[in-house]
């Protein structure tokens, strides 16, 4: 049998008590999506599983999987990288990479995120994977991975290829993945201007929003004449990253605006929100412990995603055991805390044990009697 108490949300940073009038969302380009980096909800879609040639933002993927290696301690942030002769014959975006030259990782890196270096990107292939081909190969089963069900990758570049398509929705997944698991990434694509070679060679990023828009911490641009405009653009107000993508926009200036429209739009009226209970949690009683109870906490903290317009609909509710039996293990679960909008479950995390109550011996039984009917005597 479970107790049910009914709890108040205490909301933390409260939200202005102005009403939120939802902007319009103007994105011009043919294909866009909004997605929120914790949860991955889709916060805004027009035809985003439309399959377009996706140019370099595919370096999205090319990133993920460098960083991958990066942190598996497979790949050195200081180990040289040698260019080879397929890497230098790329075109396009590069930093001019002359054969057999060698750079860091840190500094190809830097030149694929901030540049879109396509180089870069083939020798950092190489290194990882040994070639190009096999290096695409391992960027279409981490798309399967992730779910990414119009995607096929031919290079890790985005250079034009027969059949390298993907999908606005499918590289806000990548896109997601990168940022949410490898945060390392933002010290690269906040870059606006930077050099290589000693100060040599100066670098731009090719994502204006870096540079303008309030919050903006990445992510890769794109363009072919094929692909036409593209972009992931990610940005983060008041502890909510959000991921605007667009493809096959008509023109440079289409897709910074497209992308800023979805990112005012999600910021506008979508609110990261941290949920508690207003009162402290009552310990549970221990049947046969050391001590006679164990205090719960949560498991986990509890944010969620919430319409702005929503905000005084949530409550929780919490349930707990009304005992349990010793010995009781750190981290054991002890009941639930549930988050509710409007009536409707939106979260449940578990209430465990914050430490150990071991069970009592026969001797600490046989005292515990003991002590029980003196007090009872007295």
């Amino acid at each position: 049998m479970k107790r049910t108490t009914a709890l108040a949300l205490a909301l933390l940073c409260l939200l202005p008590a102005r009403a939120y009038a939802a902007p319009a969302v103007e994105v011009t380009a043919p294909s866009a999506i909004l997605m929120e980096k914790t949860t991955g909800k889709v916060l805004y879609e027009q035809d985003a599983k439309t399959k377009y040639e996706p140019a370099s933002v595919t370096k999205v993927m090319t990133l993920l999987l460098v960083m991958e290696a990066i942190d598996s301690g497979s790949l050195g942030w200081d180990d040289l990288v040698t260019a080879s002769p397929h890497a230098i014959s790329m075109g396009g975006s590069q930093i001019w990479l002359k054969e057999k030259e060698q750079m860091t990782v840190r500094d190809m890196v830097k030149a694929v995120t901030v540049v879109s270096a396509n180089d870069c990107a083939v020798a950092l292939a190489e290194h990882i994977a040994g070639s190009e081909s096999a290096f695409a190969e391992r960027m279409n089963q981490r798309a399967a991975e992730l779910g990414m069900e119009n995607t096929t990758f031919v290079n890790c570049t985005g250079l034009p290829a027969p059949g390298h398509l993907t999908c606005a929705h499918d590289i806000a997944l990548m896109s997601r993945e990168l940022i949410l698991n490898h945060p390392a990434i933002r010290e690269f694509a906040t870059i606006w201007m930077d050099t290589l070679r000693g100060g040599a060679f100066q670098l731009s990023n090719t994502n204006r929003l870096i540079f303008y828009y309030e919050g903006a911490t990445g992510l890769k641009t794109g363009f072919t004449d094929t692909a036409l405009y593209c972009l992931s653009a990610t940005a983060e107000r008041d502890g909510m990253e959000l991921i605007a993508v667009v493809m096959h926009a008509p023109t440079s200036d289409d897709r910074f605006n497209s992308c800023k429209a979805l990112l005012n739009y999600g910021f506008a009226n979508y609110a990261v929100t941290a949920v508690y209970p207003d009162q402290a949690i009552p310990p549970v009683p221990v049947i046969l412990g050391e001590r006679d109870t164990v205090q719960p906490i949560t498991a986990r903290e509890c944010s969620i995603l919430l319409e702005k317009s929503k905000a005084g609909t949530v409550t929780t509710q919490l349930e707990l055991a009304d005992s349990v039996e010793a010995p009781v293990e750190p981290g054991q679960k002890l009941g639930e805390l549930k988050v509710l909008v409007d009536g409707q479950q939106m979260d449940a995390i578990d209430l465990v044990a914050a430490d150990e109550v071991p069970r009592l011996g026969i001797g600490g039984i046989f005292q515990r009697f003991l002590n029980t009917l003196f007090l009872q005597e007295a």
